[in-house]
């Protein structure tokens, strides 16, 4: 908590003197009231005289005026104090959560991230509020009303000495076992934000499986579980003000009993005994109220701990003292490589086995490579590190010639366009969508990006076109809408190279096809117009989508199991063979194998000085 008053606080330092000092004023009109009301008994009602009765009433209507102009300017400075340190909280915990690599938001998880830039920070501003407001009137009221009580009379203090300790007893009592509850609340609550985004965002496929039931089970346990600490610390909680308010009376009685004796022998007036009552009442009460802030604070410390482990957690990938790398100019791009790996591997934390094993490729520009392999080959991860969104572990990533590590992440960024598995929109138009990677794009380039990626009929038939709505995650649009979407916003702002992870899965052939052959005719004319040719990278598990491809990469449990063209891969690779005999027609494969080339007769020159194709696995 400290920690983020130190880093946040800094441009609220005055509202936080401001405000407990207009505090302070009150509570020292609080001490001053008992005073007060002592010379109204004594002097007014016990004498008989009205005028003085007035006047006193009169002053203690004036304190109270006093006293709540004073506290209005104290809540006024604890919201403007709370609410801007919320604002600034949360945009730093959005901010660092963007620059975290997917690694850091693996780790963190998205429900726990959104847990704590709403919940923990909302618990932080609570107490930020309360500490403003009451932390100096509690603990200043306390000790006050014990020095004025003794003040009053030391024998009756002794009353104090006996009935503060044991407030004090019960509160460490209480304290010492709630304050572990509080840390577990908010873990159970990243629980029921967890299957609460799991439920919500996979609505269509609970109610294709019915299985409502077993969510609602799922989440009545999630649910049931933090209720169970709650009321466990709820029960631990309810016996602090009871006991506490029971010592408190207890006190008041022998403070009236003793203080009776002494009023009857001269020693004290009823004034004094009504002013001591009165101040052993806000002394014990007071504590009262420290115990509930020390309850509020230990939730928010657990909070600002959460908090603070985001906002020191240090990004993995980082581009700082980067400088911008010099592309290559057109017409001189034959040295130049679009894409090359060299070893690399790259593993989901430390001891886990690789995911991406030992790859090594170079693809020229212009050129398109295709990925194929199956479900968990690494297909994913591989084409992730290109943009930089995971580092290999060892090896290296370069893109245009230069390590993707010496690149500034906005222009790497700009240079890679990635096209996601899963087709993400947000909320807004088509247009507001489309202009992410370049925000001045004109409407002719959003129609000719729309153009590649087969989608400006659909957008065409929209009323509004470029303007038609998007709700939120492209709901309103079609699986297949959705991906040629995403494909023409990754078209946008000119990329020298497109990734496509499976990003036509829920296309047609026919489709899909046209979408290959556009995105080759774009590459061409760029190239034909004196700029950079588009290089291309396809994810696909489909044989179809890859083996026009210039070059074929085939993965099998992160490792390269064959590298080469379709005709190559076919004839020379075991697993590529497979994948094709499971996808492909009979005609289609009888054709294959008649146009494989018969091997070479020992000692004979190759028919083709093409690249031989590369396979590593065992039956290649």
């Amino acid at each position: 908590m400290i920690e983020l008053l130190r880093r946040f606080g800094g441009k609220f330092r005055r509202y936080m003197v401001i405000g407990p000092a207009c505090k302070l004023i009150e509570v020292i009109f609080d001490l001053l009231t008992p005073l007060v009301i002592a010379q109204m008994i004594d002097k007014g009602i016990g004498a008989h005289d009205v005028n003085a009765v007035v006047h006193y009433g009169v002053v203690l209507a004036a304190m109270a005026v006093i006293g709540i102009s004073f506290t209005l300017v104290c809540q006024k400075m604890a919201a403007l104090t709370s609410q801007g340190m919320g604002t600034d909280i949360r945009g730093a915990l959005y901010e660092r959560i963007n620059k975290l690599s997917y690694a850091e938001l693996d780790r963190f998880g998205a429900p726990s991230l959104i847990t704590r830039i709403t919940n923990d920070v909302n618990q932080v501003q609570l107490a930020v509020a309360l500490g403003v407001r009451m932390l100096i009137r509690w603990p200043f009221l306390a000790v006050g009303s014990m020095v004025a009580a003794l003040a009053i009379d030391l024998k009756l203090g002794i009353i104090f000495l006996i009935c503060t300790p044991a407030i004090g007893l019960v509160f460490w009592f209480v304290m010492a076992r709630c304050i572990p509850y509080y840390k577990q609340l908010q873990a159970k609550l990243d629980r029921i934000a967890l299957i609460c985004r799991e439920g919500l965002s996979g609505a269509r496929v609970v109610r294709a499986f019915v299985r409502e039931d077993h969510e609602r089970e799922r989440f009545a346990q999630a649910a049931d579980d933090q209720a169970n600490t709650a009321i466990a610390v709820g029960k631990l909680s309810s016996i602090l003000n009871p006991v506490t308010f029971l010592v408190m009376n207890l006190g008041v009685c022998a403070i009236l009993w003793v203080g009776g004796i002494q009023v009857n022998v001269g020693e004290l007036t009823q004034g004094q005994v009504m002013a001591f009552v009165n101040y052993m009442t806000q002394t014990l009460t007071s504590i009262v109220y420290v115990a509930n802030l020390v309850v509020v604070f230990t939730k928010a410390s657990a909070s600002a701990s959460r908090i603070n482990e985001v906002l020191n957690c240090v990004p993995s990938i980082t581009d700082e003292g980067n400088q911008p790398v010099a592309l290559p100019e057109p017409g001189n791009v034959a040295p130049t490589s679009a894409l090359s790996l060299s070893h690399a591997s790259f593993s989901f934390g430390a001891g886990a086995a690789n995911a991406v094993n030992d790859v090594s490729l170079e693809l020229p520009l212009g050129k398109t490579l295709g990925i194929i392999g199956g479900t968990g080959s690494g297909k994913s991860t591989l084409v992730s590190l290109i943009p930089r969104l995971y580092d290999a572990g060892t090896g290296s990533v370069s893109v245009m010639g230069a390590d993707v590590r010496t690149w500034p992440l906005d222009q790497l960024r700009h240079v890679v366009a990635t096209v996601p598995q899963r087709a993400s929109l947000v909320s807004g138009t088509i247009r507001s969508n489309l202009t992410w990677r370049d925000e001045a794009a004109t409407d002719e380039e959003l129609w000719a990006a729309l153009d590649i990626a087969q989608a400006s009929e659909f957008v065409h038939n929209k009323p509004q076109g470029l303007d038609a709505p998007v709700e939120a995650g492209g709901k309103n649009f079609s699986g297949g809408q959705r991906q040629r979407l995403t494909i023409a916003r990754a078209l946008v702002g000119s990329p020298q190279i497109l990734i496509m992870d499976d990003s036509a899965s829920a296309l047609d052939f026919k489709t899909d096809a046209a979408l290959r052959r556009a995105i080759r005719e774009r590459s061409m004319r760029g190239a034909a117009e004196g700029g950079l040719p588009l290089t291309t990278v396809i994810v696909s598990q489909r044989v179809s989508t890859v083996r026009d491809a210039d070059m074929i990469c085939v993965l099998d449990h992160g490792s390269v199991a064959g590298l080469g063209t379709h005709d190559e891969l076919y004839t020379t690779c075991q697993l590529y063979r497979e994948i094709c005999q499971s996808q492909l027609r009979r005609e289609e494969l009888e054709g294959q194998q008649g146009s494989a080339s018969p091997a070479p007769a020992p000692g004979a020159a190759p028919a083709s000085t093409a690249p031989a194709s590369v396979c590593t696995k065992e039956g290649c």
